[in-house]
């Protein structure tokens, strides 16, 4: 089921591109969808939601008598959890905020820079094998912190034309201002070039699957994403005061999501490696999702033997993971070490699945390694920012010259002169 590998026999790169070779490449067919939406809007979204969700839909728009109900449905007892981690999350988020500036050193020089909201956001919010209404509270909650002016959510929609109510409390709950039924490369093109009943917006968050990801790369540009996100992962560094039992309890809670999520353990102690790879095996037989995260780990899972931490570390820092457990004894004194992970979980007793639905940091995050270049979804994914500038006559004047130098010297004439026209006059 998984293997305990030496860490001089395998890679992050390994890993990596194991991943990688798995992916298959659909942008033919959603170029296709996406190309069908532009032609035929709302004609094309329906005949694509029958095909793929099995509903057969006249109106996209989720209605809110559709909205009270599910909130009645779910119940108080959740209803009540929804909301505590809508205001955890809110919290969080809330300390992203930031301001513009402005400079002004008194000589005719003032520039400074705007801090603007993004006007209309839309949400995709996955359907498939479970709901998600963590991922609405995730996406929507930033952008309504962030003061976007309209954020939109669309879902797939199930086949009796209705949408799972977790998933409209916790938009409720979140302040989305409209939602549609919609799913997949369709409901991406939809956002992005807008249908009669959907509205084009300016950027496009969430996750989803191969279609949804390759999707959200073709539209890139003429609206923009928040990353192209793959399958989850779970890197877990741990030393000998580490639980075996929690362990593999994170990482089948990792392994569930589908079968191409990863989940590595990174340890020097045989001893845990060992008995984490016989607790697998004795949980997994228990797990409701056990094919899924079965076929998970036969595929992507592994326990790594490292020399020491200090290998573990290094280790991580080359795979760049979504998530990262530390399971050391003293885990603070090691995170300044930690380069490259999307997000960090300190100690046995912040398990990754605090992080999924509750704490507060976003769970929307970049995998596939590209944590060393992407961040998680925050409050800067929903604004723009926007400089400007001005210049007293005197203060043109003391620099027009070199202004002017620095244009004849790239070769562009009218530059110079567009300088020159206002500090030689008269001359």
């Amino acid at each position: 089921m998984i293997n305990i590998v030496d860490a001089a026999d395998i890679s992050a790169d390994d890993l990596i591109s194991m991943r990688d070779e798995r992916t298959p490449d659909v942008s033919s067919v959603v170029g296709e969808i996406i190309n069908d939406i532009k032609l035929r809007g709302d004609l094309a979204l329906g005949e694509y939601t029958l095909r793929f969700d099995q509903a057969d839909l006249s109106d996209f728009k989720v209605s809110d008598d559709e909205i009270k109900k599910a909130v009645s449905e779910v119940g108080v007892d959740f209803l009540e959890i929804l909301k505590t981690a809508a205001e955890n999350i809110r919290l969080f988020h809330e300390k992203q905020r930031r301001d513009g500036f402005n400079l002004d050193n008194g000589d005719g020089v003032i520039m400074g820079q705007r801090i603007l909201p993004l006007e209309r956001v839309g949400v995709y919010i996955p359907g498939g094998t479970a709901p998600y209404p963590s991922t609405v509270l995730m996406d929507i909650i930033p952008a309504k912190v962030a003061g976007v002016g309209e954020v939109l959510m669309i879902t797939p929609p199930k086949p009796d034309k209705s949408v799972d109510a977790g998933i409209l409390a916790a938009a409720s709950i979140a302040g989305a201002d409209r939602i549609f039924k919609a799913g997949g490369a369709q409901a991406i093109a939809a956002f992005a070039y807008g249908t009669k009943t959907i509205p084009k917006v300016d950027k496009i968050v969430g996750p989803g699957n191969i279609f949804v990801a390759t999707a959200k790369k073709i539209v890139y540009g003429v609206v923009d994403i928040d990353m192209t996100a793959g399958p989850s992962d779970i890197l877990i560094i741990a030393d000998s005061t580490a639980d075996p039992v929690f362990i593999a309890s994170d990482m089948l809670a990792q392994s569930e999501h589908d079968e191409n999520a990863a989940a590595v353990l990174l340890t020097p102690d045989i001893r845990v490696a060992e008995a984490v790879k016989d607790e697998l095996a004795i949980q997994l037989e228990n797990l409701q999702r056990k094919h899924i995260a079965e076929a998970s780990l036969r595929k992507n899972g592994r326990i790594i033997l490292t020399g020491d931490i200090a290998q573990a570390i290094d280790f991580s820092n080359a795979l760049a993971p979504e998530h990262l457990e530390l399971c050391i004894a003293d885990p603070f004194a090691l995170l300044n070490n930690i380069k490259n992970a999307a997000s960090v979980f300190l100690g046995n007793y912040t398990p990754e699945v605090l992080g999924d639905y509750f704490a507060g940091p976003n769970h929307t995050l970049p995998t596939m390694g590209s944590s060393r270049f992407f961040s998680p979804l925050s409050v800067d994914d929903f604004i723009k920012k926007s400089s400007y500038l001005s210049y007293s006559d005197q203060a043109l004047s003391k620099c027009g010259d070199m202004v002017e130098c620095f244009a004849m010297r790239e070769g562009l004439y009218a530059h110079a002169k567009s300088i020159a026209a206002r500090t030689r006059r008269g001359v």
